[in-house]
């Protein structure tokens, strides 16, 4: 979790939003409680499994993860091996929907592409307590892989996901005394991948990798670094319409304006989120880490935006141009549509096969 010193108060205004059985979501406070809401109503769920700790057990989830849990690995707040049943929620993300449905794009600190081999969240408890686990005791193996031409397998690196940051702000309590409020909110890109040093093996057929689960209740991510040659520049993304001016750098994690990149034919999902200041009407946006993209690279953008109630898209195939004479960036106009909550559901379904 990073920590950030600020010496003013951090305000976070919070709406409500209500969810129908057909998903619907409305939100009357304000447009990034709309976007907030629906990215709530579909974001991937955790799948819950019942076990015997004592006996241990392998689990599958619906996306065809599996989990192997040896017997006597599961231990209680004391450190103490848990036996009887418990429940065991998984959270698997391996498909570019989820990736921005549930706000965990593949991008590293600085802003690397990471071609995800899988990311997931395990978590257990007995009668409502948290547990934990023995280190590097159970065994992942996700379907998803390299294959590589000697038949030998791939190593891929796994990778640490923190999804918060903690600010301390400065101010004066009741009898006049100087006091710090810390407060904890979401990283505005969703989460921020570290190198943890290990690796995952990807089998010679590249059809699943198998890893070590090293904890509970933490982010993993099974990632290759992808380092394009060519180019180095920075993409701006120019909202020619519908650009909601309240889309901001602040850290709840979702704003009412937000822009996706997903390289073609590769399970990476980019998210750009540094917003455009003073910009003049017609080139107010987002942009993407500085010389993050490369000159040739092809993929697809996904704008969307919440404004006055309603949603707004534009999805465009793209190849990455090179700049003008001297400039380092270059700029990519959208012009989101008005479209329905379904309508901008299947547009983030087929970032998948992009």
């Amino acid at each position: 979790m990073k920590k950030i010193i600020l010496s003013i108060a951090i305000l976070a205004a919070v709406g409500t939003s209500s969810c129908r059985k057909d998903k619907q979501v409305t939100n009357d406070f304000n447009d990034l409680g709309t976007m907030t809401a629906f990215f709530e109503a579909y974001a991937p769920k955790a799948e819950s499994f019942t076990l015997d700790a004592a006996v241990g057990g392998t689990i599958t989830t619906t996306k065809g993860t599996k989990i192997t849990f040896p017997a006597n690995v599961f231990l209680d707040a004391n450190n103490n091996v848990v036996s009887g049943n418990i429940k065991v929620h998984v959270k698997d993300i391996l498909k570019a929907s989820d990736m921005i449905l549930g706000d965990k794009p593949t991008m590293d600190a600085k802003g690397g592409f990471l071609r995800s081999f899988g990311e997931l969240i395990v978590k257990a408890d007995k009668n409502g307590a948290e547990l934990g686990i023995k280190k590097d005791s159970a065994q992942v193996v996700v379907p998803l892989g390299v294959r590589e031409a000697n038949g030998v397998g791939n190593k891929i690196p796994i990778w640490d996901g923190d999804t918060t940051v903690t600010y301390s702000s400065t101010g004066y309590n009741h009898v006049n005394a100087a006091t710090a409020v810390t407060t904890s909110m979401k990283i505005p890109k969703g989460v921020n991948w570290i190198d943890m040093g290990t690796t995952a093996t990807s089998n010679p057929a590249g059809t699943q990798s198998t890893f070590l689960l090293d904890a509970l209740g933490q982010w993993r991510n099974c990632d290759a670094l992808s380092s394009p040659s060519g180019t180095r520049i920075t993409v701006l993304g120019y909202f020619t319409v519908n650009y909601n001016p309240a889309t901001s750098d602040n850290y709840s994690g979702k704003e009412p304006t937000m822009l996706f990149f997903k390289q073609k034919n590769v399970n990476t999902l980019i998210k750009l989120y540094n917003v455009i200041v003073h910009a003049p009407a017609g080139k107010e946006g987002l942009l993407s880490y500085q010389q993050s993209f490369t000159v040739g690279m092809e993929g697809t953008f996904l704008a969307i935006s919440s404004k006055n109630g309603k949603f707004y898209a534009d999805m465009k195939d793209v190849t990455i141009p090179a700049p003008n004479g001297s400039d380092n960036y270059v700029g990519i106009d959208f012009a989101p549509q008005e479209v329905s909550e379904a309508g901008l559901i299947g547009l983030i379904n087929q970032m998948n096969s992009k």
